[in-house]
């Protein structure tokens, strides 16, 4: 018989299946029951809610019924009936009970009671039975596909940028290095630097930071194109907020101008969060009701809400005059922290805030560069509870104003001839933008640790699973 997944089961379009056979493959959640009828509660990860089982106790082998515990993978064949009990509105008469992996009981960490997320970080790889994490990866999915769906969508064309690279996008230094040399035996040049020309590519190379350089590349021959993709910072940061390796989308559009780049980041946002509530009503609920009880309202906030567009140094004055105790000083010139944008949007507009027009000195290299010398038409998308969710600029279309700019922050511009050649010939006005995807996840399912949304998290001193 043909395996029917919960989640279908429990949906109102199973009511023609009622009366009739049918067959659940899961884990076993919870068994309870007397001398005559045990319930078994069997999830198959399709859904947050579980299907009972009703088993005769006549009916069974004793040494099956002893070896379904929490944790056991089960196949069940028996009738769909309406149930009697509250809580769901359908359940299984159990016919055939097969037991494909006992857990025993002793050993299984996932017992029925609460664990903290701390521990379940510790057994990543079966913390998605619990029901938290069922959710958060079932949303992580859904996420996922709104986004390849929103950009199919709009027109845009998905872009594959590559991992190893040679180049360092953001300028910060912090790569993962990639490399076949044997480490215990270093090629060195005559004034003893490693040789990276006996390295595998001839050069020193490392693990992508960001897939926007070649993105620009490909907006400049397709015209929009969107990348989603791991991306790896060595950063030594061990907080809630940062992880080694996480997942970026990164649009780059030709023929947009800061204000186009406003309004699709705005509209992408809304969209993503709308699916959410959409199309994850019972991951959410639930996590709002175990974790979060303003989720559901924070979400429907930023739907809800116009975006607010402010410049860089209005937001300096608002926050100076301001009567809040900050941790961190502001003055112009200063990188504005979680604290800095959270009272912006939380406290004082009451909606989420486009942050425009930053001092050049603290963004990166390629943004357009504003006719007062001072700013940059940078953007920051800033959310309640996490602050920066999107970063992005106008690119520069100068190639002297871009050439004048890299030799000021170290670059060379005679190693990135490949980018400079779209400015040579037929440079176009373009923007784009990055949205970490883990830290859409965090605003969506309401979480406070990143390392809680991804499955296999990878931090300092950590790379298990």
């Amino acid at each position: 018989m043909t395996k029917i997944e919960i989640q279908k089961l429990l949906s109102e379009q199973s009511k023609h299946l009622i009366g009739k056979d049918v067959c659940i493959k899961g884990w076993v959640r919870t068994k309870r029951g007397n001398k005559n009828v045990a319930f078994i509660a069997i999830n198959d990860g399709s859904t947050i809610n579980n299907i009972q089982v009703v088993a005769d106790i006549e009916k069974f082998d004793e040494e099956l019924l002893k070896n379904i515990t929490t944790g056991a993978c089960l196949s069940v064949n028996g009738i769909l009936v309406e149930s009697l009990g509250k809580g769901q509105s359908v359940e299984i008469i159990a016919s055939v009970i097969e037991i494909y992996g006992i857990a025993n009981p002793e050993t299984y960490p996932l017992q029925k009671k609460g664990h903290s997320l701390e521990f379940l970080r510790e057994i990543a790889h079966l913390r998605g039975r619990t029901n938290t994490f069922g959710a958060i990866f079932r949303m992580r999915h859904a996420m996922a596909f709104a986004i390849h769906k929103y950009f199919n969508d709009k027109g845009f064309f998905y872009w594959h940028s590559p991992l190893i690279t040679a180049s360092d996008a953001e300028g910060a230094g912090e790569m993962f290095r990639v490399t076949t040399l044997d480490m215990n035996n270093l090629p060195k040049t005559q004034d003893g630097k490693i040789d990276y020309n006996e390295d595998f590519f001839g050069r020193e190379t490392s693990l992508t930071v960001s897939g926007q350089l070649e993105g620009e590349l490909g907006a400049m021959s397709l015209g929009k194109i969107y990348t989603f993709g791991p991306t790896f910072r060595a950063e030594n940061s061990n907080t809630p907020r940062h992880l080694s390796e996480f997942w970026m989308i990164e649009p780059e559009m030709a023929f947009y101008d800061l204000d186009d780049n406003m309004d699709l980041a705005e509209d992408f946002i809304k969209y993503l969060v709308s699916y959410a509530l959409e199309n994850c009503k019972d991951d959410v609920e639930f996590l709002n009701n175990m974790y979060d009880n303003s989720l559901i309202e924070r979400l429907r906030f930023v739907v809800e809400n116009k975006f607010v567009r402010l410049r860089y140094e209005e937001a300096i004055n608002i926050l100076q005059k301001s009567k809040q105790k900050f941790e961190f000083s502001v003055a112009w010139g200063t990188d504005l922290q979680s604290e800095h944008e959270r009272y912006l949007v939380e406290k004082h507009f009451k909606c989420p805030v486009i942050l425009i027009d930053y001092p050049r000195e603290i963004k990166a290299f390629y943004m357009k560069q504003n006719d007062d010398g001072k700013t940059v038409r940078a953007m920051d998308v800033l959310f309640p509870t996490i602050g920066e969710i999107i970063g992005g600029s106008q690119r520069e279309d100068n190639i002297e104003k871009l050439i004048l700019r890299m030799q000021e922050v170290g670059i060379e511009p005679k190693d990135m001839d490949w980018y400079l050649d779209t400015r040579r010939f037929g440079s176009a006005p373009h923007s784009g933008f990055g949205l970490g995807f883990e830290r859409l996840l965090l605003f969506v399912t309401g979480m406070s640790n990143i390392r809680d949304v991804i499955p296999f998290p990878r931090f300092p001193k950590n790379a298990i699973f």
